[in-house]
C-alpha cells in the first residue's frame, strides 16, 4: 500500500489528463514507431573553463543494448548496419552528429532516443535542416538547453538548496589556498572531504580524503581539467538511488521508481559500473523495508519534487545517502541521463543498470522499462523551445 501510495502519481482532473493526452499524441500509434538510438560522437562544449569528460565509446554500448532490446520486444528499430550483429556494439546506433542525425531522418524515423549528452549547440537543438520535422519527430531525452545548465553541479545542489532541500555542505574552490581554508578549523567542512568535478561523469574524478594531504593530490589533478572544483562533506550513511520518470500519457506526473540501495563499496565511493556491475552492489528496497523506514518515501518524494522543479522530461537519477547510518538521507547528485545497459544481447546476460533494478521492483523486465520511456517522447519541437523555468533562471 506504501509504494502504491507514493510511486503512483494521484488521480488529476480531467480537463489535465486531457491536455496531456494532446500535448503527448504522436502521429501514428506507439507500436508504429521507428526508432533510431543516437550515441556520442561530440564533444560537449566547454563550458565557464569546464569540459565534461566524453564516455569512452560513446555509450555504443548501452545504445545496442537499447535498440537491440526494443526490436526484440517487437518496435521497428532503424539502424545504420542493415544487420547488425547482436554480439556487437556497432552498428546500432548512430552518431548524434547533424550528419548521423539527418541520415536516421532520411530513414523515416519517428523516434530518437538520445543515448548521449545533449548541449545547447547541439545539432538536435539548433540544426535548421530538422526544423521541418520538428513536430513529427519524437525524442527520449532532456531539452539539449537543459542538460547544459543541469549538468553543472554545483549549480543544480544550490539551487535545491535556496528551495530548502537537503544536500550535505559543500564549497566550490578554483584555487589551493581557497581549499585549505574551506577545510581549516574555522572553515565550512571538516574531514573526511569528498573532492569532485563540477561536470563529471559517474564516479569519475570522486574521493574520499580524510587530510589536507590527501584532498590537496586529488585536488591538483581535478585542476588540471577544470578551474573549479567542488568539496563536499561526506556522508557516511548507507547510500541508495531513486529514478523519477517524466510524465506520459499514462501518468501526467512525475513520479518516482522504488528506491535501489548501494552497497560493497571502493573506497567508499560506489565504483564505475563499467568496473563492478550494479547487479554485483545494489539491490531494490522492497514494499516491507520501505514502509518500516520513512526515509526511502521521503527521499523519494524530495526526488520527485526536484524532477518537477527542474521540468524534465525525460527519466532522471538522483543519487542519495544518509549523513549517518540511521537516518535521514541527503541528495547529492542530480543525473540528467541515466545509464539504460540492459541484458538480453548475446554476452551481456549480467548487465543491468540501477533504473533496470528499480523497474524490476515494479515487476517490469527490461522490453517494459524502454518501452514505458519510450512512451513518454516529447515532440522534436517541444524541447526545442520549451523554457528553462524562470524562477530558477530570470
Amino acid at each position: 500500500m506504501f509504494y502504491n501510495l507514493l510511486y503512483h502519481p494521484t488521480k488529476r482532473p480531467r480537463q489535465v489528463a486531457r491536455a496531456v493526452r494532446r500535448l503527448y499524441s504522436h502521429t501514428g500509434a506507439q507500436n508504429e514507431a521507428r526508432v533510431a538510438v543516437l550515441h556520442q560522437a561530440l564533444k560537449p562544449p566547454i563550458v565557464n573553463g569546464v569540459h565534461k569528460p566524453m564516455k569512452p565509446g560513446g555509450y555504443k554500448d548501452s545504445g545496442a543494448d537499447i535498440a537491440w532490446t526494443l526490436r526484440n520486444s517487437g518496435t521497428k528499430v532503424v539502424t545504420p548496419s542493415p544487420k547488425p550483429n547482436p554480439g556487437s556494439e556497432e552498428g546500432w546506433c548512430f552518431p548524434d552528429t547533424e550528419e548521423g542525425i539527418l541520415e536516421a531522418v532520411d530513414k523515416r524515423v519517428t523516434h530518437f532516443w538520445a543515448n548521449t549528452i545533449l548541449f545547447s549547440d547541439h545539432p538536435l537543438q539548433t540544426s535548421a535542416r530538422l526544423i521541418p520535422y520538428e513536430d513529427r519527430i519524437r525524442v527520449v531525452s532532456q531539452p539539449p538547453r537543459f542538460v547544459q545548465a543541469y549538468d553543472d553541479k554545483n549549480l543544480v545542489n544550490e539551487i535545491l538548496r535556496t528551495k530548502n532541500f537537503t544536500l550535505p555542505k559543500a564549497s566550490l574552490v578554483s584555487s589551493l589556498d581557497a581549499l585549505r581554508k574551506a577545510v581549516a578549523p574555522e572553515g565550512a567542512l571538516s574531514f573526511p572531504v569528498v573532492g569532485k568535478p563540477v561536470r563529471g561523469r559517474g564516479s569519475y574524478g570522486v574521493t574520499v580524503c580524510y587530510t589536507v594531504e590527501e584532498l590537496t593530490v586529488h585536488a591538483g589533478k581535478l585542476f588540471d581539467e577544470s578551474p573549479s572544483i567542488i568539496l563536499e562533506e561526506y556522508l557516511a550513511g548507507q547510500e541508495g538511488t531513486v529514478t523519477v520518470m517524466p510524465p506520459s500519457p499514462e501518468r501526467p506526473d512525475h513520479w518516482a521508481m522504488p528506491v535501489v540501495v548501494r552497497f560493497n563499496h571502493i573506497d567508499g565511493i560506489a565504483p564505475y559500473n563499467g568496473d563492478v556491475a550494479v547487479t554485483a552492489n545494489s539491490r531494490v528496497v522492497s514494499e516491507e523495508q520501505a514502509a518500516k523506514d520513512t526515509a526511502y518515501g521521503s527521499i523519494a518524494e524530495q526526488c520527485v519534487q526536484v524532477a518537477r522543479l527542474l521540468r524534465c522530461t525525460a527519466p532522471i537519477r538522483i543519487d542519495v545517502r544518509r549523513f549517518k547510518e540511521q537516518g535521514d538521507f541527503a541528495l547529492f547528485d542530480v543525473n540528467m541521463k541515466p545509464n539504460m545497459t540492459g541484458p538480453g544481447r548475446p554476452g551481456r546476460e549480467d548487465q543491468a543498470s540501477l533504473t533496470a533494478i528499480a523497474a524490476a521492483g515494479l515487476g517490469w523486465n527490461y522490453p517494459e522499462l524502454l518501452q514505458q520511456i519510450l512512451g513518454s517522447a516529447q515532440s522534436l519541437h517541444t524541447l526545442r523551445t520549451i523554457k528553462l523555468p524562470k524562477d530558477l533562471f530570470p
